[in-house]
C-alpha cells in the first residue's frame, strides 16, 4: 500500500475557473457581491458566505446543467488520475464548492468514480437552491463549509502522508496539515511565507511529471517528515 493520499482542490485547480463564481455572476441576484466583500474582509466565514450566495441563485436545473457543460478542467487531470491509480496513490477531491457541479463536470471526463467531499447543493424549487455542509467542522479556523484541515488530519490518521494540490485561500489551512503541497497561484506565496514544504506547479502536467518521484519517495525527501512506523510496515 502506498503511504500517500492525494487531496485535490477543485475550483481553480482541477477546474480551469471557479465554478461557483461563474454561476453567481450569471444567475445570482446582485446582493451576492456584498456577501463576497464581507467574506474577503474577514467579517464572515466562507460557510456563511456561500450559504447566503447560493440562496440568491435564480436558475433552473436546465440552466445549471447547460452552464456546467461549458466548464473546462485542466486537460492533464485525467492522465494524472490514471497515473496515480496505477501507482496506488488514492486521489480524493476536497472542495469548498458545490458537489453537484463537481460530479457533473468530472462525469463528462469519465472521472465520476473519484471520491468527492464538498458542500451539498439542493434544489428547493424550480429556480431556488440551498446549500448543506456535511463536511463542516465546528472547530474549523476558517469557518469553511468543507473543512479541508480536518480532511488532511483524517488522512494522516490512516498512517499516510498527505499531498495537497491547491491554488488559493480555501487551501491555506489544509496546506499546514499536509506533508507536501503542489501549489498554484496564491497558495505558492502562502507556502513560502509559512515555510510549508511545497513544489510550485502551473497545472497537472507538472504534477504528472512529479508523480513518479513522489511514488518512489525521492521527491523533496529532505523536507518531508519520516513516515509513521505503521505506514512503513504497510508500504
Amino acid at each position: 500500500m502506498s503511504p500517500w493520499t492525494i487531496l485535490c482542490d477543485f475550483d481553480g485547480t482541477i477546474a480551469v475557473e471557479d465554478i461557483t463564481d461563474a454561476l453567481l455572476e450569471r444567475y445570482a441576484r446582485p446582493e451576492w457581491e456584498e456577501l463576497e466583500r464581507a467574506w474577503r474582509a474577514g467579517r464572515i466565514g466562507s460557510r456563511e458566505c456561500m450559504a447566503g450566495q447560493v440562496a440568491l441563485l435564480d436558475m433552473s436545473r436546465a440552466e445549471l446543467d447547460a452552464q456546467l457543460g461549458e466548464m473546462r478542467i485542466d486537460p492533464a487531470f485525467p492522465a494524472f488520475v490514471a497515473a496515480a491509480t496505477r501507482a496506488s496513490l488514492p486521489v480524493r477531491v476536497v472542495s469548498d464548492g458545490l458537489d453537484y457541479a463537481i460530479r457533473a463536470i468530472l462525469a463528462r471526463h469519465g472521472l465520476d468514480a473519484l471520491p468527492i467531499q464538498a458542500n451539498r447543493l439542493i434544489a428547493t424549487g424550480a429556480r431556488s437552491w440551498r446549500l448543506e455542509f456535511p463536511y463542516a467542522d465546528a472547530d474549523c479556523r476558517k469557518a469553511s463549509g468543507m473543512c479541508k484541515c480536518a480532511g488532511a488530519v483524517r488522512a494522516h490518521n490512516t498512517h499516510r502522508r498527505v499531498l495537497l494540490i491547491g491554488d488559493g485561500a480555501s487551501d491555506f489551512c489544509a496546506a499546514g496539515e499536509a506533508d507536501l503541497v503542489f501549489a498554484k497561484h496564491r497558495l505558492i506565496e502562502h507556502c513560502r511565507h509559512a515555510g510549508i514544504p511545497h513544489v510550485p506547479i502551473v497545472g497537472f502536467a507538472d504534477a504528472l511529471e512529479l508523480l513518479p518521484a513522489l511514488a518512489a519517495g525521492t521527491l523533496s525527501a529532505d523536507c518531508l517528515p519520516p513516515l509513521p512506523q505503521d505506514a512503513a510496515h504497510h508500504a
